[in-house]
């Protein structure tokens, strides 16, 4: 009983997940991101990721205060996809900026040419990683850290198809809440102006902190 008790009292000290702000204001992306879009897609599709892991949460603090793991299989998915969907849209926001610039010469680039021969073809093969998810996912380029290189990586819904351990560094959000409302069915147009607004700086930023992981046996 002291075990559970601790555990309640710490999960009622515990911050709940809370949907971050955009560094930017709404319409500071067009015309690649739309206002209507980036504001719909933030304040609701995002919000309710956050509402979902939050209430999972407190689901699984239930189970261990009542001893009670008949629901534990579908609170650990809720668990697992709506805290997913939280971490990847709050990189995405972050990996967008209306003052995109060329990629500077350093660490990430000289990785990225590394890995893939050239920025160009790390570019076309996310792309046609994005257009290529079946259904709702993701495309990303992620550092994979037993192999310390970088690797294009699916994301299936939130979570599927990605190697354990990878940590994600640009993320392109393929599920039709995404694009949808400004770019309809054409997933290559929308892809494409994804490029326009790529904050490079942000993902080399990335690049320098998961670098120094070592996962060698």
């Amino acid at each position: 009983m002291a075990t559970v008790e601790k555990d309640r009292q710490r999960t009622k000290s515990a911050a709940k997940y809370e949907l971050p702000k955009l560094p930017y204001d709404y319409g500071d992306l067009e015309p690649a991101y739309s206002r209507e879009l980036l504001e719909l897609h933030h304040d609701k599709h995002h919000a309710a990721y956050v509402k979902g892991v939050n209430e999972a949460l407190a689901g699984l603090a239930h189970a261990r205060e009542k001893g009670d793991w008949a629901t534990l299989n579908q609170l650990q998915k809720n668990l697992a996809f709506h805290l997913s969907g939280h971490v990847l849209h709050s990189l995405f926001w972050r990996n967008m900026t209306p003052r995109s610039a060329a990629l500077e010469d350093g660490d990430l680039l000289e990785n990225i040419e590394r890995d893939f021969g050239t920025l160009d073809a790390m570019r076309n093969q996310m792309n046609e990683a994005a257009i290529a998810v079946q259904g709702s996912g993701w495309a990303a380029l992620s550092w994979e850290p037993l192999g310390r290189r970088l690797v294009v990586e699916q994301i299936y819904d939130h979570q599927g198809n990605t190697g354990n351990g990878t940590v994600p560094l640009l993320v392109l959000d393929m599920w039709e809440h995404a694009y949808y409302l400004q770019y309809r069915n054409d997933k290559k147009k929308w892809v494409a102006a994804f490029w326009d607004i790529v904050n490079w700086p942000d993902v080399a930023q990335r690049h320098l902190k998961v670098s120094t992981l070592d996962l060698s046996l």
